[in-house]
């Protein structure tokens, strides 16, 4: 499954928002096989905030771990927003470039 971020803005900002896109998107996680990749692509984000991130991909990354790919995170909001969210809660991603 492909998740392209940019479909829910180019500036994902605010904490309720990242809340609001995941509840959003979850009704497609329901019928995902097992043994499928989650593939999260950052092309066309701009701004990628902690609070945002949160929200989204710290329950993605509860529930499929290794199965989640993160692809195009040569942004500097992005990246640093995955160095934050990594260290905060020990989670190690799949970066794909």
């Amino acid at each position: 499954m492909d998740i392209q971020l940019v479909k829910f803005g180019t500036t994902l900002v605010f904490r309720e928002r990242g809340r609001e896109a995941f509840a959003a998107f979850e009704p497609a996680l329901k019928n995902l096989p097992d043994a499928e990749k989650v593939v999260m692509d950052f092309a066309g984000v701009i701004t990628f905030s902690p609070s945002w991130g949160d929200e989204f991909i710290s329950p993605l990354f509860s529930a499929h771990g290794d199965r989640l790919i993160l692809r195009n995170t040569s942004n500097p909001s992005v990246q640093a927003t995955l160095e934050i969210l990594g260290k905060t809660h020990s989670m190690k991603f799949n970066i794909e470039n």
